[in-house]
């Protein structure tokens, strides 16, 4: 028997994984959620495959000893993609990961261009190629790493502005591909990316759709977690790793999320 108070952790390198937090609250609003943000390893998309997956599977570990979760989501498309596996083999819950929309994606487009963005870890791994394979066959799937984008999600939330020429050069990089002109679908393969909307769609123009998985991951959790008991004994948590100053300016978007104050794991 599941404990009522027991809650959902929700994992990321940052803040991209609130996308996932809100699209949860949409169809669990009652279920208690902790949601822990690795700002000490901050950003994912830099570093090597090792690295991520020991990270990862090494403080989920101990989140999971410290918090007693019912089931932890990987709301990061570059931690799933290499770490997921072993997260699993580690946990004696369920583990929901988030990998990038290519399927629905490949449902969607009518030209069959499809403009990939993600971080540099994420797009190169091989399970992209897998999905690009199994649901994309015949379609042209445009990849861009575009790193900057992260950063760039992270201050917006915290009420800096969004530097243009960020999201002009990650326009600019898929339009100079071969076929780029026929692209109607953009899948934002990084939780981070969903907060850019507004700007990437003044980019690309309202005639190409963007896809991102938060809805589908919030699907899945509402199935693995049906008749199942919720008792939240507060307002939901915000933790982060490192220094607490590190989520600076974040107060008012987690305020208006229901988080209470930001804790340090």
């Amino acid at each position: 028997m599941v404990d009522a108070a027991s809650p959902v952790l929700l994992f990321d390198s940052g803040v991209g994984g609130l996308t996932v937090y809100d699209a949860l609250r949409e169809v669990l609003p009652q279920a208690p959620v902790i949601y822990a943000a690795d700002l000490a390893g901050l950003p994912y998309g830099t570093k090597t495959e090792a690295q991520i997956a020991a990270r990862v599977s090494g403080l989920l570990g101990r989140m999971a000893e410290r918090f007693r979760p019912r089931l932890v989501c990987i709301a990061c498309n570059t931690a799933s993609t290499i770490a997921l596996g072993m997260v699993r083999e580690v946990l004696a819950v369920p583990v929901v990961g988030t990998v990038p929309a290519i399927k629905p994606a490949a449902a969607l487009t009518k030209t069959g261009t499809i403009g990939l963005v993600g971080t540099e870890a994420t797009i190169r791994q091989a399970y992209v190629d897998d999905l690009e394979t199994k649901f994309a066959n015949g379609k042209q799937l445009l990849r861009v790493a575009a790193p900057g984008l992260v950063e760039a999600a992270e201050a917006k939330l915290r009420g800096r502005p969004v530097d243009p020429a960020l999201i002009a050069d990650v326009h600019a990089r898929i339009a100079a591909m071969p076929g780029a002109e026929n692209l109607d679908t953009l899948v934002l393969a990084c939780t981070h990316f969903p907060l850019l909307a507004d700007e990437l769609e003044e980019a690309f123009g309202p005639q190409v759709a963007q896809v991102d998985g938060a809805q589908g991951i919030a699907r899945r959790i509402a199935h693995l977690l049906e008749g199942q008991e919720f008792a939240a004994t507060g307002p939901n948590r915000f933790v982060v790793t490192g220094p607490i100053e590190a989520a600076a300016g974040l107060e008012p978007a987690l305020a208006a999320r229901g988080f209470g104050p930001v804790e340090a794991f």
